[in-house]
């Protein structure tokens, strides 16, 4: 939690233990998830080749799926180009599958605009949205020759993933890939583009607390829907009525109480995806080209998905 009144005797609240209830189905899933199988299906034969087009121009080799596949066994096993084709090439001939494998070279160019479906539940539920954002880095040069040769210091730089999860069923329902210089609440409105499910209930940190924030998701979901951010200590009352609620229950109340109450503490489910992403993914990009970082966000998005349809751990609390 992020106000934390009690820190100076924290020593003196024991920490809550729990543990995982599912053991053996959890186990299983983690061993699935390096199973190439599950990553490359059997239809995969007759959907690698791109169809044909009755427009002119060339005759696309491969399909988009058949790069979506190069490129997520390159994000989940992370893997270099090269050795994504020679993966893709040797794994291919031991399923006894007759492809031919696109050039590194040639995934680059492909990676570029590349369109992924994505890969999440669907609900006809209104689902509760919690929307987060992290750094991740990119690649640059090392400082051996800025040491050894006295080469100029290369400038550091890294992108910004905002990502919005839905803590019922674990999946990822929206990324998108910015620049470090886009605040979180300008890349809110491009990251519910492509929702297609309905919101009730609308979780994130104080980075989005403002006006805009509220006008998006009313202008999105409607007026129904449930912001809780919770406002700065010398937050004054405005427009917008719910927020004038949070301030008055956090002056009446207690911060601590008003995050109890409203379910503030649930936003922790986005630290730990977070963390899961850099677990699993990495903390770094592959891709060099900001085009092609999209895409490997789009198919990272996706493979996590993916690995948590194979089963999530279930936790119960035993003190």
């Amino acid at each position: 939690m992020p106000h934390k009144f009690n820190d100076a005797r924290r020593d003196k609240f024991p920490k809550a233990k729990y543990r995982v209830s599912n053991c053996s189905e959890y186990n299983e899933s983690l061993r699935r998830r390096g199973d190439v199988t599950i990553w490359v299906s059997d239809d995969v034969v007759q959907k690698w080749r791109s169809p044909r087009r009755k427009t002119r121009g060339g005759q696309s080799r491969y399909s988009d799926l058949a790069i979506e596949i190069c490129l997520t066994l390159r994000v989940v096993f992370r893997l270099p180009l090269r050795q994504t084709q020679g993966f893709v090439r040797s794994t291919a001939k031991l399923m006894g599958m007759a492809l031919v494998v696109p050039d590194f070279s040639f995934l680059s160019r492909r990676g570029k605009g590349l369109k992924i479906t994505p890969n999440r539940s669907v609900s006809d539920k209104s689902i509760t949205l919690i929307v987060d954002s992290t750094g991740l880095k990119v690649h640059g040069g090392n400082g051996w020759h800025e040491e050894k040769h006295g080469t100029k210091k290369a400038r550091k730089t890294w992108r910004k993933l905002h990502i919005g999860l839905d803590p019922e069923t674990g999946d990822i329902v929206a990324s998108k890939l910015t620049t470090e210089h886009v605040g979180d609440e300008t890349a809110l409105p491009e990251l519910l583009t492509d929702m297609d499910a309905d919101v009730s209930r609308f979780l994130a940190d104080g980075a989005y607390d403002g006006q805009g924030v509220a006008d998006c998701l009313i202008g999105k979901f409607g007026r129904g829907v449930e912001v809780i951010i919770p406002p700065p200590k010398n937050a004054a009352h405005g427009e917008n009525a719910q927020r004038n609620h949070h301030i008055d229950a956090i002056a009446q109340h207690g911060r601590m109480s008003w995050q109890t109450k409203t379910g503030y503490n649930e936003r922790s489910r986005i630290e730990a995806q977070i963390g899961r992403w850099k677990q699993v993914i990495g903390d770094r990009l592959q891709a060099r080209d900001f085009d092609n970082q999209i895409a490997e966000v789009k198919i990272a998005s996706k493979a996590l998905n993916r690995m948590t349809g194979l089963g999530r751990a279930a936790y119960e609390r035993v003190f």
